[in-house]
């Protein structure tokens, strides 16, 4: 890989971890929100919910906007929005007058600027490079800095809600700025030939005829994905209230402990990325052990409510999530061509978030009900990831996409047809 290469690749890395901060810093300081505001458990996690909501929706639209006029236009002004957003809720919480709407308002503007920016890293990546192995390369790290984000934000978050509670709120724009001199200054976008402009009813006509291609497969990552950050965020919330109610784990201490399985999803992510290389069927059966392992980790946990034995079975887990996640964003945007690459990733970060979103509230909920409900319903929906992977996504068995002769030849053809519409 080129040295300049890198130094783009690290300005984008920036994008995901500035996005993973500014929402995964808040979930140890949740607990912290709900005291200071007087709210409910649901309430406050709405503040994760809010963001992830407005994003699902927006997502597409962004891979849109991204395919038709650059991905570096429509990267900046996102991280724009999102500072904005958290000044917005900074400024709410120390005003504390009416601060959880606003907060929310703040947390609603925040979420359309993630919408715009993280997503359009991972097709971006793959416009930069023609080699399929440097583009696995170059989403593992993409996927590592996000990692990286996960296991230092609770740490930080946790450290900054012991000097003033909304500090958290306040880094948020910070970070943004920051990344947007990154990306402004270092990273340089490949030329592509003119195209058409695509309509609005031609791009949806387009989604169409490519889950008609493809939709088996693509439905299974997204479904997986999806239910990977559920558990994730999920468990993340139930492990922030726990350490404070049951084991009196407070501060700093919170944060290095929700931090562990992170920190196994951070190494493994970086290593799978490293590993998979442009191997499909590897990629398929990393991503199927990985949630049969994150699966038998959360069932496990149901038998004992022992906070050695639970932080074991997590850092478990961690190494399952990290090892799928590269293996999932390899197979997209190496299997779909660069023409829709941005549509579909974006697709594919927008079924992630519906996790994001869904996760503490339903987790919520069934905390109320019995540590093992939580786990069991870990289990169970890695359990549903697991059976996607082994049956839906079929890669072709030859090294470099090969496969049954008929079959490749016929879907090349679709792809062949579908093309001018795509330029």
């Amino acid at each position: 890989m080129e040295a300049k290469k890198k130094w783009d690749l690290l300005a984008l890395a920036s994008i995901p971890l500035v996005m993973t901060l500014g929402n995964s810093m808040l979930i140890p300081v949740l607990p912290d929100i709900e005291k200071k505001l007087n709210i409910s458990s649901f309430q406050v996690s709405m503040i994760i919910t809010v963001y992830s909501v407005v994003a699902i929706l927006l997502i597409p639209i962004a891979g849109y906007l991204s395919d038709r006029f650059g991905r570096k236009k429509i990267i900046i002004p996102s991280l724009l929005i999102a500072g904005i957003g958290g000044l917005i809720s900074g400024w709410a919480a120390w005003q504390s007058d009416h601060a959880f709407m606003v907060i929310l308002i703040g947390r609603f503007l925040q979420g359309i600027g993630s919408s715009g920016a993280a997503p359009v890293v991972l097709p971006l990546v793959g416009d930069m490079f023609q080699d399929e192995k440097e583009v696995s390369s170059g989403l593992g790290l993409i996927e590592t800095s996000n990692t990286i984000g996960k296991v230092i934000s609770p740490i930080l978050g946790a450290y900054l809600a012991t000097i003033i509670w909304f500090l958290p709120f306040w880094l948020i724009p910070v970070f943004c700025v920051i990344s947007i001199v990154f990306v402004l200054f270092l990273v340089k976008v490949p030329k592509k030939k003119e195209q058409e402009k695509q309509s609005f009813k031609e791009f949806v006509k387009n989604i169409k005829e490519i889950f008609h291609i493809e939709g088996k497969w693509l439905t299974a990552i997204f479904l997986i994905g999806g239910i990977i950050m559920f558990v994730l965020f999920g468990i993340l919330f139930y492990l922030s209230t726990i350490l404070e109610e049951k084991y009196n784990i407070h501060g700093v201490m919170k944060g290095l402990v929700i931090a562990v399985p992170l920190l196994a999803l951070s190494i493994c992510s970086y290593i799978a990325g490293k590993k998979i290389k442009q191997n499909k069927v590897v990629m398929k059966w990393c991503t199927f052990l990985s949630m049969v392992l994150l699966g038998g980790s959360a069932f496990l946990i149901t038998f004992t409510e022992n906070v050695y034995f639970l932080l074991g079975a997590l850092f478990v887990a961690g190494i399952g999530i990290g090892a799928a996640l590269p293996s999932l964003d390899a197979l997209i945007t190496e299997g779909i061509e660069k023409e829709a690459r941005g549509t579909i990733t974006s697709i594919y970060s927008s079924m992630r978030f519906v996790g994001v979103a869904l996760g503490p509230p339903i987790y919520a909920i069934l905390m109320k009900s019995s540590h093992e409900m939580v786990f069991y319903t870990s289990a169970g929906v890695s359990a549903v990831a697991a059976l996607a992977a082994f049956f839906a996504i079929k890669p072709e068995k030859e090294k470099g996409g090969g496969g049954d002769k008929e079959n490749k030849d016929k879907k090349q053809q679709q792809v062949d047809n579908l093309k001018p519409a795509l330029e």
